[in-house]
């Protein structure tokens, strides 16, 4: 076992890139150590034994297998994890990582290392281990078989947080969907002789005892759970139409849309209410937002648009769940403009804007117009945000809990908007002022002056409403 270097010797003196050393320079020490990473112990503060009854956090220990890259960065996917946990409603204890060139097909961290991580659960009295990484079923039965208590990998983690914090029915019919499509091929019968139930012939080669009616225990299961699951495809199908029509009607009366989308916690939802005073729920946690919310705001001369607040992306995040948020996620895919927010004070940006690019391009939004927005600038220190700002030159940088920057954003997003493409001069008579309210929405009013023979007008509108506006077309 070993433990993180200090701050004086520094993670760089003891490894270099991965793409930097060979196969035959791998250090032996490294590829046989399990490497401790400091600073994922999390305690209860204060508190009474009985208060501690009640919350009674499942007592976590983190294991991770660091195949490529730096090692800060292996620290860096470790601690996601655990704030992860931390979410999911567990206490963190430890967290472990191992250099491996890939994760052993049967035990994940190694077979000779099981044995070592087994003795940091009974000595941190732990009740779960949570790997950094998607375990297979063989992996998952190896781990629990050996270590005697629950292991789950990072899906399963994810998985579990949308469970909790998903509140509209569609957000629950997309988590529960993304959940039966990973428990699936996990599924495990009771006991050997359950899963080796023979048919009901007296012929079958089940032997005496376990004849049984012809469906054991694991295939109904199965099955049940592959009804259910065709069922919520079909209901989320459904919902996918309602939304599409939404948007279809937007698009109808020339509504542009801005999607706000970035890593989980990097304020997507402080930005929508600084833009529009929204309301939406803020808290400082992975995923606080699941479900989308779209609120409707003007430009400064008078146009109408929308902003929608999407789920937040994640390394790594789990293919059932891009799947079955799809219909949700292709708002980003219809948006005249995506506002991109990244988290400035996160020790690792740039990794939180590819894995966002990486989810963008699945869902087919990743040749929409794009704002990048570095948040939290408050707590960055100066020396980033002047690193980003080289790395990204038109990124914007804001302040979303203090409005620092948010007035440049809007106007930002306002003139990247579509324009309406045509000029049109009207006299329209005051009893059609249903086409007066029009222009105003969808678009973008030159001059007006109120006449007696009804309301002069002068504005940029698109095809279909020029077309309405021609008969009174002065």
């Amino acid at each position: 076992m070993r433990r993180t270097p200090t701050a004086a010797e520094g993670p760089g003196d003891q490894v270099a890139h991965w793409d930097e050393a060979t196969v035959g320079d791998l250090e032996l020490e490294e590829r046989h150590a399990l490497r401790r990473v400091s600073g994922l112990s999390t305690e209860l503060v204060d508190i009474t034994e009985v208060e501690y009854r009640q919350l009674r956090l499942e007592r976590v220990v983190l294991v991770g297998v660091w195949t490529e890259g730096t090692v800060d960065e292996a620290e860096n996917s470790l601690a996601e994890l655990g704030a992860l946990a931390e979410t999911a409603g567990s206490q963190v204890l430890d967290g472990l990582i191992q250099r491996r060139y890939r994760p052993d097909p049967s035990t994940y961290v190694g077979r000779g290392k099981v044995n070592e991580l087994r003795d940091v659960v009974l000595a941190e009295g732990a009740d779960t281990v949570i790997c950094d990484g998607e375990l297979s079923p063989s992996q998952l039965r190896t781990l629990e078989q050996t270590i005697k208590i629950k292991v789950i990998d990072r899906t399963a983690l994810i998985l579990d947080i949308f469970a909790q914090h998903a509140k509209s029915r569609e957000g629950k019919a997309q988590v529960e969907l993304a959940q039966l499509q990973y428990f699936l091929p996990r599924l495990r019968g009771w006991g050997e002789a359950m899963s080796r139930q023979a048919g009901g012939s007296a012929s079958g080669s089940g032997g005496v005892g376990l004849r049984g009616p012809g469906e054991t225990k694991l295939e109904t299961d199965r099955r049940r759970i592959r009804t259910r699951i065709a069922k919520l495809k079909r209901d989320i199908a459904g919902m996918g139409t309602i939304r599409a029509t939404k948007r279809a009607g937007r698009r109808r009366r020339g509504v542009p849309s801005v999607v706000i989308a970035g890593y989980t916690n990097a304020g997507k939802s402080s930005v929508l209410n600084r833009l529009t005073g929204a309301g939406v729920l803020v808290e400082d946690a992975l995923f606080a937002t699941l479900d989308t919310a779209t609120r409707r705001t003007r430009t400064a001369d008078g146009r109408v648009y929308t902003l929608s607040d999407t789920v937040g992306f994640v390394r790594h995040l789990p293919h059932q769940l891009v799947e079955a948020f799809r219909s949700t996620l292709e708002e980003a895919a219809d948006a005249d403009l995506v506002v991109h927010v990244v988290d400035g004070a996160h020790p690792d940006p740039e990794a939180q804007v590819r894995a966002v690019h990486e989810v963008l391009a699945e869902v087919g939004a990743d040749t929409t117009d794009e704002v990048l927005v570095v948040n939290k600038a408050d707590l960055a220190d100066a020396e980033t945000l002047l690193r980003l700002k080289r790395l990204w030159p038109e990124a914007i940088c804001v302040s979303a809990r203090t409005g620092t920057g948010v007035e440049e954003l809007r106007r930002s997003v306002e003139s990247r908007l579509p324009q309406p493409p045509r000029e049109v001069q009207a006299l329209v008579p005051y009893g059609r002022g249903d086409l007066v309210s029009r222009v105003h929405r969808s678009g973008q009013v030159l001059a007006e002056e109120h006449t007696p023979e009804g309301t002069s007008i002068r504005a940029m509108v698109d095809e279909a409403l020029a077309a309405v506006l021609l008969p009174y077309a002065s």
